[in-house]
């Protein structure tokens, strides 16, 4: 994903910086959310418009009650849907008032009509909203190649602007009504405590196929009550994106419509413009968005195993980078863990397969914790035991290390299975 984001780090006050760590987190279902989770100041919901022959929900609006503060990164894809245009140019901002999301039509590849649709839509919300469409963010997912059908979105955006609420069960129809091929909603949330004060963070997101590193097709909205200015929300949105949703894949494909949104409307009243304030935030905003990344490749058309790849001993963390989506990408990695195979063959030869030099004697490669290749040849180990543990287990860890340096990185992904060759040769029809 990109935006036009500065990389390197913003000092706040005596040299201080944003910090991304390295995080890599256990992928659990989240708990259903407190009453008291969700971000002051946001209205959520639902609907169902027709965009879907099942008849399942498809359109989900989210508002601020006070103009945002937004920032955006977006997919790569130079082949990209008219929404990722549309919101290149309002975000970042500091007077956001909505995002609306269709799903079941991805509104791409729709030449000039598409546009013209595209911006249909942010006037409609505007106008349900008493707004001005330069406010509205713009989101859709679904088949590429097919127009928007206008009437029944424009049905949508009335009856979901008149759905708003701001409890759980209104942040949970939202959720739901942006899923395409997903099996269930993806969601989580984060609060800390600042000089007695909560800030809040909730995410949603949708994905299990078209995942590559770049992002895939993957929508993620963030919604907190954070004091931020547009610069500070845009460089640590694209720096945690990352660290999370640029370090997930299924089969490698970066899809048309990526796009990830921070909301951050500052009602709550905790005294946020201190950097260490802001560094507890980014931390808080790192967590989720790994736990909402990784439930993608964990959701994965077909996937029977979701694989965390962990890299290190590399000479810099880009190095470390390199290697792990390497391997990540390997289509005969993947199948080995379909088939609870420990083929560390597969594994080693993936390393090498990029431009980043290491000494094979230090190459040491693990999995599930069990050492099967060290210091560049390979070990005893028990390989029926071995496949019986990733056979059992959901989770396939994979811990390589290619030399002696500082570099870390971990990447998430999911197996390749029948399934998934079977589900994606009947997916349009």
């Amino acid at each position: 994903m990109q935006h036009g984001a500065t990389t390197g780090s913003r000092h706040y006050g005596n040299s201080s910086t944003i910090h991304i760590e390295n995080f890599a987190l256990p992928v659990t279902e989240s708990p259903k959310p407190k009453p008291d989770a969700l971000p002051l100041g946001f209205q959520y919901s639902g609907t169902t418009c027709g965009i879907k022959d099942s008849g399942k929900p498809d359109i989900a609006l989210i508002t601020s009650d006070v103009p945002a503060v937004a920032a955006g990164v977006y997919t790569q894809n130079i082949v990209r849907a008219a929404s990722i245009d549309w919101n290149r140019q309002v975000t970042p901002t500091d007077h956001l008032k909505a995002i609306i999301i269709n799903s079941g039509n991805a509104n791409a590849c729709t030449g000039d009509q598409g546009s013209r649709n595209n911006q249909q839509m942010a006037y409609q919300t505007a106008n349900a909203l008493n707004d001005n469409p330069g406010n509205i963010c713009i989101m859709s997912t679904g088949i590429i190649g097919q127009q928007l059908p206008m009437k029944c979105i424009e049905k949508g955006i009335v009856q979901a602007s008149e759905r708003l609420g701001s409890t759980v069960a209104d942040f949970e129809s939202a959720s739901e009504a942006i899923l395409t091929t997903d099996k269930g909603t993806k969601t989580a949330f984060r609060s800390f405590e600042y000089q007695g004060e909560t800030v809040r963070l909730a995410g949603m997101a949708k994905g299990a196929g078209m995942i590559g590193p770049n992002m895939a097709t993957m929508l993620g909205i963030v919604t907190t009550d954070m004091t931020l200015t547009p610069p500070v929300a845009q460089e640590i949105l694209k720096r945690v994106a990352d660290k999370s949703f640029n370090c997930i894949s299924v089969e490698g494909h970066t899809s048309t419509n990526d796009a990830l949104v921070l909301l951050a409307n500052g009602l709550s009243p905790s005294p946020v413009k201190h950097w260490q304030a802001i560094q507890l935030f980014t931390d808080a905003l790192t967590e989720l968005c790994i736990e909402l990344a990784t439930q993608i490749p964990a959701d994965g058309e077909g996937a029977s195993h979701l694989v965390e790849i962990c890299v290190s001993g590399a000479a810099c963390d880009q190095d470390a980078d390199i290697v792990a989506r390497a391997v990540a990408m390997s289509n005969l990695v993947k199948t080995a863990i379909a088939g609870a195979d420990p083929n560390w063959g597969r594994i080693t030869s993936a390393t090498g397969l990029t431009s980043v030099q290491f000494p094979i004697k230090q190459l040491c490669v693990a999995i599930n914790t069990v050492s099967i290749f060290e210091s560049g040849q390979p070990v005893e180990f028990d390989a029926a035991s071995l496949s019986k543990s990733m056979a059992e287990n959901f989770r396939t860890c994979l811990d390589i290390k290619i030399g002696g340096g500082p570099g870390l990185a971990t990447h998430w992904t999911s197996d390749l299975t029948t399934d998934y060759v079977k589900f994606n040769s009947e997916y349009s029809t």
